[in-house]
């Protein structure tokens, strides 16, 4: 302990940081992808937790190497690189991204669970649009698209609430006070 009573918490260089949320993400995609789904194309999205953190703890560009970074270390590791999977993987990635890029243009100051509810939606947005090119090819897949996204907000919020508890956890605020400006 400190003489101020706070724990004597080695300094990490954000390097490190930016490494272990990287393998914390393609872990969690790794884990999510044995689990059994609860529909086509509805997954919970545990990766992107580590997203959010990588955003809050050390900025857009840090976030955008999280994911990035997983979307092609889990396809090497499950075996779907250039596959459909990895392309439904991709755009779901790059949606979230640009939705969490146009909540930063907008200068709008939310928390972990006001970026990833757009993050989320541009997400399951952007897979359903790729699975139709790709895929699919009938319009009809887009009357699906109502219900995946509100499975898409509820992941949003939990996935939201996720990150915050790891900020919390890391920052020792008993309410982490997010701000997506960075």
């Amino acid at each position: 302990m400190s003489h101020t009573g706070q724990p004597n918490i080695p300094k990490i260089r954000p390097e490190l940081y930016l490494v272990y949320w990287s393998a914390a993400a393609v872990a969690a995609h790794w884990l999510e992808s044995g689990l059994p789904y609860a529909g086509p194309w509805f997954k919970l999205g545990l990766a992107n937790i580590f997203v959010l953190v990588a955003w809050f703890q050390l900025g857009w560009r840090a976030a955008m190497g999280v994911s990035i970074l997983r979307v092609l270390a889990a396809s090497m590791i499950l075996g779907t690189f250039l596959s459909p999977t990895f392309f439904l993987s991709l755009s779901g990635a790059m949606g979230a991204l640009l939705a969490m890029g146009g909540v930063k243009a907008l200068r709008l100051h939310v928390g972990p669970v006001g970026l990833s509810i757009p993050a989320s939606l541009a997400h399951m947005t952007a897979q359903v649009s790729v699975a139709y090119l790709l895929i699919i090819g009938h319009p009809g897949l887009f009357t699906a698209l109502p219900w995946f996204l509100i499975g898409s907000w509820v992941t949003g919020v939990l996935n939201g609430l996720a990150a915050c508890f790891i900020l919390r956890q890391l920052t020792g605020e008993a309410h982490f006070k997010g701000d997506v400006s960075r």
